[in-house]
């Protein structure tokens, strides 16, 4: 939504996961928001904590929204939930090359700006981006 928080942990966790298989040479990862709220932003602290809790690097960053330009420059673009997944669809109406998909198929990922679990997003994240990951190296 914002991306402060479950977008910029994805993106780091992708990172993260991508660089274990040796391949980050052949991915370009980046998280954008959906809406306006937080651009320019820094991810939020308790993001920023899960994630080196967890041993995964990140850096400083500042929040984006998603533009039209991402469209053409990337081959997924994933939201967290439903939400999210509407705001994709009405800034990419067409979605001709089908690039748009949530993170996990049988569910949301909860926003911890507003549950404070940030574990429980940690591990939905994490579970969703190794799914990615094994479907774009099988594809």
């Amino acid at each position: 939504h914002g991306n402060i928080c479950r977008s910029p942990m994805a993106e780091f966790i992708m990172k993260k996961l991508v660089d274990g298989k040796g391949l980050s040479s052949d991915f370009y990862i980046e998280s954008a928001a959906t809406s306006t709220e937080e651009i320019g932003n820094d991810m939020y602290p308790p993001a920023k904590r899960i994630l080196k809790e967890k041993n995964v690097p990140f850096s400083p960053r500042k929040a984006r929204q998603i533009c039209l330009e991402d469209y053409n420059r990337f081959d997924y673009i994933i939201g967290m939930d439903s939400y999210n997944m509407n705001n994709l669809h009405r800034r990419f109406p067409d979605d001709n090359e089908h690039k748009i998909y949530p993170l996990l198929e049988d569910r949301s990922v909860s926003d911890p700006w507003y549950t404070d679990d940030f574990n429980k997003a940690y591990w939905d994240i994490y579970e969703g981006c190794k799914q990615w990951l094994e479907r774009i190296l099988n594809d």
